[in-house]
């Protein structure tokens, strides 16, 4: 198959959308973080429909107001928040894979249900790769976050595409989900017996702090951990500060903290939480070992 280069043109964005893949895997101890998609469970349906290689890049789509010109024929697929979609000024219903033609103009619109949309293409995007990721990341790859007339490389055979249309049902149900599964972290046992069960009980909102480094929850847990020396974190570790304040990890969050690890989420969990946007309520469930 012949595999021309073409490219998507940004017109116009708004922030938080980037280029991302699996994430760079085994470069901690450089302190790189791991990156990759928020949502991991929406990205794999994206791959999976497309017949892509699981770690094809896609671009995660973390607000309204996207717009987009492809210069060259393709096929692409959306999946993850239930978002208001034009191509060339038609609205789309929900689509799954769409045949793309040269010059085509794709709009992202406002988002009903979730908070974080993925935007996969055929043989995935084609940005360079470093670290074995093309995962974006501010002082590792050139861009962080996607800016109006960047341009961005894909493979075309120079054909309108051919494909038999998935029957498939796009499902954004999972999306109102309101229950978070995690595990116990390594300082839930410093944790008393109140704030435990405070934790399993309450519900928690989703604070306007929420970006691919973390995620703020509004209300407080008690904290009576005494101080603890810096230790590796990973995303979807949940933290308590000094001042009780709950920290969900995330992607680009750092290999190492100093506050106490009290929940590890589960991936499911993790790709969940991320579509929360904020005022959102969620409830954590504490699967205990052994």
């Amino acid at each position: 198959m012949i595999r021309d280069i073409g490219y998507m043109k940004i017109l116009k964005t708004g922030p938080g959308t980037s280029i991302q893949d699996l994430g760079r895997v085994g470069f901690a101890q450089f302190g790189v973080p791991n990156s990759g998609v928020l949502d991991l469970r929406s990205f794999a349906w994206v791959n999976y429909l497309l017949q892509n290689e699981e770690s094809d890049a896609a671009l995660e789509i973390c607000q309204p107001g996207l717009k987009v010109q492809f210069g060259s024929p393709t096929l692409i697929c959306l999946a993850g928040a239930k978002v208001a979609i034009k191509l060339n000024g038609n609205v789309l219903s929900n689509p799954n894979l769409l045949p793309i033609q040269a010059n085509d103009l794709l709009e992202i619109g406002s988002m009903e249900i979730g908070a974080v949309l993925y935007l996969g293409i055929k043989n995935g995007f084609q940005t360079e790769k470093i670290m074995n990721s093309r995962s974006w990341f501010g002082g590792i790859t050139q861009s962080d976050f996607a800016k109006k007339e960047e341009r961005i490389s894909y493979f075309t055979n120079q054909e309108i595409p051919k494909f038999t249309a998935s029957k498939v049902k796009r499902d954004t149900s999972w999306l109102q989900e309101k229950i978070i599964t995690a595990y116990p972290g390594p300082q839930w046992d410093l944790l008393d017996k109140h704030s435990q069960e405070k934790l399993e009980t309450s519900e928690f909102t989703i604070s306007d702090l929420k970006n691919r480094m973390a995620i703020q929850l509004t209300e407080l847990l008690p904290n009576n951990i005494p101080e603890m020396a810096t230790a590796p974190v990973f995303p979807g570790t949940v933290q308590l500060t000094s001042g009780g304040k709950l920290l969900v990890l995330m992607k680009d969050a750092q290999v190492t903290g100093g506050y106490p690890r009290i929940l590890q989420l589960t991936e499911n969990a993790i790709s969940l939480i991320a579509q929360k946007k904020p005022q959102e309520k969620i409830k954590f469930s504490v699967k205990k070992l052994g």
